[in-house]
């Protein structure tokens, strides 16, 4: 089993759920989140004064697959959120040891 953790752009959330829809994974969580990479900010003018804000808004997307469909999950993030433009985010794969569904008890791949 693997995590498949992806910042992205707030505006590509409901794009990159349908194309998680689309591949196959059952569920997400999606967290609003503030950060920075190499974008590193940007400035704005409010009421004449330069403000430099050095966190943007990007939502975090965690999604927990079967080791078989953690390759289309990537790809199909990665076609989703795709702008060309600076900050489209980041993917991040690791591996999940165990996982548990509460209501049944199932266990591992059975519980995703």
């Amino acid at each position: 089993m693997k995590t498949i953790t992806a910042i992205i752009k707030p505006f590509k959330l409901d794009e990159v759920r349908d194309a998680l829809m689309g591949v196959g994974a059952h569920g997400m969580t999606a967290t609003e989140v503030k950060g920075y990479g190499r974008q590193k900010g940007h400035t704005e003018i409010y009421r004449g004064a330069e403000y430099m804000i050095s966190f943007l808004p990007k939502v975090k997307i965690e999604v927990a697959v079967t080791d078989d469909l953690a390759d289309r999950v990537v790809e199909a993030i990665r076609k989703a959120a795709h702008t060309g433009q600076i900050g489209d985010g980041k993917i991040f794969v690791t591996p999940l040891e165990r996982a548990l569904r509460i209501r049944t008890g199932e266990a591992d791949n059975d519980a995703l």
